[in-house]
């Protein structure tokens, strides 16, 4: 099919628009820049101008296509909430576009809103309107799409990684080679869940030519990596002491990390591999820890 693809030349974006053309697809990809245009066109995509804020656009691009993934997010979490709301307003408009159709929508989110508590995995099937967390405004957005008809489904992110990037493991390894130690708040059991990029773009295929209604999937290679771990594998990759902080001093040393560093964010990925068929076989996470360039 031909799919309008937003974040095409962001990290998980850039590598899903050859597992979308390699599986026979054709790809719409939004860029906002010139560079990127050039980089879409060299590998057989075609480029379509524009960013998430263009509500019109986001539109025109979705109306083009028979089918619609939405990978694009801002991850300056000194606006979290503010670019969670971004996200709302960008799925709403790429379903505008869907409307009277069965033309699926895929949109991500995070498993983190699949927690039922500290300490248990989070499922697919676990969707709580309530939720307090900022990135809850995907997945009600997604919920008032499917409430009007619209075929839409979510792909849950954990740690995507490969040796170039590993989700909130990129912005913690500034942090303690700035801090001249990997430290991790009390005992660090709270676990991290974790996914290859590779495999996850594979995931994201699934889910756009599955196209079920209402599904929610988990990209989880890992279920749940002790953050000492993630921590002393940071440590031995760049020479640095891995140490145990208490509570109340780990929020003044992390700062904005500190929530994340504490959160038990385990996942599970069951359900998706019964549903779609979907078998992990990347390299984990403290591999391309120790693999970092």
């Amino acid at each position: 099919m031909r799919v309008f693809l937003t974040g095409a030349t962001g990290f998980i974006g850039s590598r899903l628009v050859p597992e979308l053309l390699s599986a026979g697809h054709q790809v719409l990809g939004l860029t906002r820049s010139d560079r990127g245009a050039t980089a879409l066109a060299a590998i057989g995509a075609e480029p379509f101008r524009g960013d998430i804020d263009d509500l019109d656009g986001l539109a025109q691009g979705a109306a083009r296509c028979e089918g619609v993934i939405h990978t694009a997010f801002d991850h300056d979490f000194s606006r979290y909430i503010e670019n969670c709301e971004r996200d709302r307003r960008a799925i709403a408009a790429l379903g505008a576009a869907l409307e009277g159709s069965d033309r699926p929508l895929v949109i991500t989110s995070i498993t983190a809103m699949g927690a039922v508590r500290p300490g248990v995995p989070a499922t697919e099937d676990v969707y709580d309107g309530a939720s307090h967390h900022p990135r809850a405004a995907s997945e009600q957005a997604m919920e008032a799409l499917a409430a009007r008809g619209l075929n839409v489904s979510a792909v849950r992110l954990s740690q995507i990684h490969d040796t170039t990037a590993q989700g909130l493991v990129t912005p913690y390894i500034a942090h303690a080679r700035a801090a001249g130690m990997a430290a991790y708040a009390g005992e660090g059991r709270n676990g991290w869940s974790a996914a290859h990029v590779g495999d996850t773009v594979r995931l994201f295929r699934l889910a756009l030519e599955r196209a079920e209604a209402g599904a929610r999937y988990h990209a989880t290679a890992e279920t749940g990596i002790a953050f000492r771990d993630i921590a002393e594998a940071v440590g031995r990759r760049f020479a640095l002491p891995a140490r145990a902080l208490a509570a109340e001093e780990a929020v003044g040393h992390f700062g904005w990390l500190a929530p994340f560093v504490a959160a038990d964010m385990s996942a599970s990925s069951a359900l998706t591999a019964a549903r779609l068929g979907w078998r992990p076989v990347g390299p984990g996470l403290l591999a391309d820890i120790a693999g970092i360039a």
